[in-house]
């Protein structure tokens, strides 16, 4: 494991088990919200990257939404073949809501995170 993935880590585990108390609580957009503030800290890394997909795609598929468990499948895949290549698209929130190519604006608290991180 990467030095930036041992850093991250216990950032990107926060906002995991953020994302299970917001599910058992009912709060399904505040879980998603916490499993793609979650995706955009682990996506440097291979093993964070598909295991966040991984956890995207069991939420979907406890809530009943198939094409977002479909499209985390796939996402997934995708993850484990392109990340160690470095072709990601930095900030992307991970969602099936947006292009898997598309990079986004990284919220200025995560991206404080990652920077002290890379360090």
């Amino acid at each position: 494991m990467s030095a930036y993935a041992t850093r991250i880590r216990p950032f990107v585990q926060r906002e995991l088990d953020a994302a299970a108390l917001a599910e058992q609580r009912g709060h399904f957009f505040s879980a998603m919200q916490h499993l793609q503030r979650a995706h955009v800290l682990g996506q440097a890394s291979t093993s964070l990257h598909v295991g966040i997909h991984w956890r995207m795609f069991r939420f979907a598929v406890r809530n009943g939404t198939a094409g977002q468990a479909f499209g985390q499948l796939w996402r997934a895949v995708a993850a484990a073949v392109f990340t160690a290549v470095g072709l990601v698209p930095w900030g992307n929130a991970g969602g099936t809501g947006v292009s898997g190519f598309r990079r986004m604006r990284v919220a200025d608290d995560l991206q404080a995170l990652m920077d002290a991180a890379r360090a």
